[in-house]
């Protein structure tokens, strides 16, 4: 249901083919505004010291997150207002929140270094999210450019709730894997590193047998360990892009090797280069 037209006119389509209207639809910008009030909820929950929940509060603003782009591709009620009402949610959830969660959590104590590394956290999401809407159009569907910042606040939130499950409500000094964490997050969402998006993976299509025992052991292990799983799961997923990056670069530079190696060689068919090699 759009609010005060019933039919609104369409502008240009979304890289999916489906038309981007004018308007305001209800159902999407409803769970856009519940990842807003969630994000918020986890700043209000920092500030007093509820680091677990702040952390839920986070994983809840993803699921609507989530769902809000989904509902409104299904619905055909994608529009320009919401597109930059998700954006502007977005840096409240995965942008302020995040940042107040692991500054009042753990880098407080590293005085200039810890509010430095939380507020190039936030910049760093905002200049990602910018930069996403910049390329909505333009970039390949089963790629991010940049770690997104929703995975990025995800590991932070993960990682609170790891410590929460091990007994540990926090670091008790100034702990320099956890100030390494926050800049190494933040670069990696302004860097140019592909992730995959898992936008065009096929839930309904048939898939290998093993696929199948992979999706029970997942299962299995949310079930059991959820914060492990997803502190493994976000972190795996984060580090996916310089790793696939370096096994490319690995593969190119073995490439260069071979193709050097097999020029430097002399040919067999050449008789001038095969009567020296045997004079030599």
């Amino acid at each position: 249901m759009a609010v005060g037209r019933s039919h609104p006119p369409v502008l240009q389509p979304l890289e999916n083919g489906s038309p981007l209207r004018k308007g305001v639809y209800l159902l999407p910008n409803l769970l856009t505004t519940g990842g807003l009030f969630a994000g918020f909820y986890s700043i209000v929950a920092s500030l007093h010291g509820e680091f677990q929940i702040a952390a839920i509060a986070v994983l809840v603003a993803n699921v609507f997150d989530a769902l809000d782009g989904r509902v409104a591709r299904l619905t055909r009620t994608s529009t320009r207002f919401g597109i930059e009402y998700d954006s502007l949610a977005d840096l409240v959830a995965f942008g302020v929140a995040p940042a107040m969660l692991i500054y009042c959590w753990a880098l407080e104590p590293w005085g200039n270094w810890g509010w430095l590394a939380a507020a190039l956290y936030l910049t760093c999401a905002a200049l990602r999210l910018a930069r996403f809407n910049v390329q909505f159009d333009s970039v390949e569907k089963r790629h991010f450019v940049g770690l997104p910042s929703p995975a990025a606040a995800e590991a932070i939130a993960a990682t609170v709730l790891l410590f929460y499950r091990f007994g540990a409500y926090g670091p008790t000094d100034k702990h320099l894997l956890l100030l390494l964490i926050t800049y190494g997050l933040a670069a990696l969402m302004v860097s140019t590193l592909p992730y995959f998006s898992f936008k065009e993976t096929d839930l309904v299509r048939r898939q290998p047998f093993w696929t199948l025992l992979a999706a029970i052991v997942l299962l299995k292990l949310l079930i059991a360990e959820p914060q492990l799983f997803l502190f493994v799961g976000f972190y795996g997923y984060a580090l996916s892009g310089p790793m696939r990056f370096l096994w490319v670069m690995g593969r190119r530079l073995a490439s260069r090797r071979r193709f050097a190696t097999s020029s430097l060689a002399p040919s067999p068919t050449d008789p001038a280069k095969a009567h020296n090699s045997e004079q030599g």
